[in-house]
C-alpha cells in the first residue's frame, strides 16, 4: 500500500475547518472527532458554537496517526505510545512530508518572484 503522508499535500492556509481536514487527510469527521479523545496531542483550536479549527501541525499528526493505525496496524494504544516515544524525533515520513511541503512551498514563492 503507497504510503500516502508523502503524496498528501497541505494547502498553504492558517486554519482548516474539520471538513477541510477530513478531505485533505481522507478520514471521516466522527473519527476526527474521536481521536481528538483518544490522542491528547491532537487538541484543534475551538471558537464559537464548539467549530473546531485546525493548523497544519493538526493535519500533519492526523496524518501520522493514520499512517500508524490504517498502515502500520497499530492499535490505538500502539499509536499513542509510538507517537509519545518519537515526539522527540519525527518520523522519516513526516520528515519527507515536511521537506516535500517546504520543497513546494519555496518553488511557489520561486514562481511569484519571476513574474
Amino acid at each position: 500500500m503507497e504510503n500516502q503522508n508523502s503524496t498528501t499535500v497541505i494547502p498553504n492556509k492558517r486554519y482548516f475547518t474539520i471538513g477541510e481536514a477530513s478531505k485533505i487527510c481522507d478520514v471521516k469527521s466522527h473519527v476526527l472527532r474521536y481521536w481528538e479523545q483518544e490522542f491528547k496531542e491532537l487538541d484543534p483550536i475551538k471558537r464559537k458554537g464548539n467549530r473546531r479549527y485546525y493548523q497544519q501541525k493538526d493535519i500533519a499528526m492526523i496524518l501520522q496517526i493514520k499512517e500508524l493505525l490504517q498502515n502500520n496496524g497499530f492499535t490505538i494504544e500502539g499509536a499513542k505510545n509510538m507517537m509519545i516515544n518519537n515526539q522527540s524525533e519525527p518520523t522519516p515520513s513526516s520528515n519527507k512530508h515536511m521537506v516535500s511541503q517546504i520543497k513546494t512551498d519555496l518553488e511557489n514563492i520561486l514562481s511569484i518572484l519571476k513574474r
